[in-house]
């Protein structure tokens, strides 16, 4: 087991995926987001089955920085209750696990990369 997540969040959009990348990474919470900008959602909303089309962010992130990053998407995101699911990375490549962390662990983010 490591100290990286892997958060996926579901957005209304890639204009709204982007948006919510850029501040996840400007605020320090993510090392990188992968957006997929066309998946098909078919859930039950408030009793109601829904079909939409979305986007979906694919965010590495770290254990500590986990609850801060939590937080400000459920601040920032415009969905009542946005899917925000971490899930734990088992094994990776050392030197990509290290760059995450280290991406992550800054009490500051860096502004210009």
């Amino acid at each position: 087991m490591t100290d990286v997540l892997i958060v996926l969040c579901t957005c209304p959009g890639q204009g709204e995926a982007e948006k919510l990348a850029g501040g996840l990474l400007k605020e320090g919470f993510a090392a990188c987001v992968n957006i997929l900008p066309e998946i098909r959602s078919i859930y039950r909303w408030q009793g109601v089955l829904n079909n939409d089309g979305e986007s979906l962010m694919i965010i590495k992130t770290s254990r500590l920085k986990y609850s801060g990053l939590q937080s400000w998407l459920e601040q920032q995101h415009p969905y009542d209750v946005p899917e925000i699911i971490a899930l734990p990375v088992e094994k990776g490549s050392s030197a990509y696990l290290d760059w995450v962390m280290s991406e992550t662990s800054a009490s500051e983010p860096e502004n210009d990369r």
